[in-house]
């Protein structure tokens, strides 16, 4: 049965640079499109000049069409409070001026009741020394941004990669948002090895790893969180020394990221829940899809297909099935 728009809802936030706001909503399941674009100012129609003139009274916002069946309001503040610094009020980072201040306009009074409650619990985590200054106000008319605007982050991977990292937005998020008690976990869960590849974004030397050259059927899934990645029946040998795949098991189950380190221009994959680093894709792979994803094998764990059921993935021993 088809959606109709009588089921979405739409939120509006405000966090900075717009740029830097459509992505991490985006990837969630139940969004159904993120637009950026001005609101909350007294000027109709404003371009992207006259908001960063200042003189708008405009935010740079984006506005997100959602499911709540799918998606809640709820965990969209939860993501939204993950992005920006909500102690300044006089911009985000080091863009300054109103048209960067942070603030959450809401469109019912639901949203409103659960925005503030969402406030309330942040400055009460204690999580910031300084005082929560985003402010929550009714939604207004919202005037998407230019079409060069939209979808930045697709259109100029690496001006924008470069843009996040040189405006301190990332650096500030980690120190804030580092879960110490997951790190704590997570070391005494994995190797030494597991821990350097998929928290440190370390690489594992080539030929001398568990499944670059693994020949069993079964799938691989993410070593922290076990959600399912890769299939044996998509592997081949590229003669990298790393497991290669042309395929992952659901696309859904992984991100990508623009990896500039190392002086070189990468295309990192990382799993969604965990965010583990898992490796990189490349362009010179084999058909059907030209891709080669290269994995560290220690950001997997193999599963054969003989033990699929007990180890409670059997809903995927149809795939080796067909095969016969």
């Amino acid at each position: 049965m088809e959606h109709t728009d009588k089921q979405y809802e739409l939120a509006t936030f405000a966090g900075g640079c717009f740029w830097c706001m459509v992505s991490p909503f985006e990837e969630q399941p139940g969004i159904i499109k993120v637009v950026s674009g001005y609101t909350g100012g007294h000027k109709e129609n404003p371009t992207y000049e006259e908001v960063c003139s200042h003189t708008t009274g405009h935010y740079e916002a984006v506005q997100i069409t959602f499911d709540p069946n799918v998606f809640p309001y709820q965990k969209l503040l939860d993501i939204y409070w993950r992005q920006i610094d909500p102690t300044d009020s006089g911009g985000q980072f080091h863009d300054r001026g109103e048209s960067y201040r942070t603030a959450i306009f809401y469109h019912n009074e639901e949203q409103r009741r659960l925005a503030e409650q969402s406030k309330h619990e942040l400055e009460a985590s204690g999580r910031f020394s300084k005082p929560i200054v985003t402010q929550i106000l009714p939604a207004s008319t919202f005037y998407p941004a230019e079409e060069y605007h939209q979808n930045y982050h697709k259109k100029n991977p690496l001006r924008y990669k470069l843009y996040r990292i040189g405006s301190g937005r990332d650096t500030f998020l980690k120190k804030h948002w580092f879960n110490k008690k997951r790190d704590e976990e997570l070391r005494k869960k994995l190797t030494p090895l597991q821990y350097e590849v998929t928290q440190r974004n370390g690489t594992e030397p080539p030929f001398n790893n568990l499944y670059w050259n693994n020949k069993r059927e079964g799938i691989y899934v993410d070593i922290v969180s076990g959600e399912p990645l890769f299939s044996s029946l998509d592997q081949f040998d590229s003669g990298c020394g790393w497991p290669s795949f042309t395929k992952p098991l659901h696309p859904e189950n992984i991100k990508t990221d623009l990896d500039l380190s190392h002086g070189m221009i990468r295309t990192e994959v990382r799993s969604r829940e965990a965010d583990s680093h898992l490796g990189h894709v490349f362009h010179d792979g084999p058909p059907p899809t030209g891709l080669r994803y290269c994995i560290n094998s220690a950001a997997l764990r193999f599963i054969p297909k003989e033990e699929l059921e007990k180890e409670g993935y059997g809903q995927y021993l149809s795939l080796f099935e067909k095969e016969k």
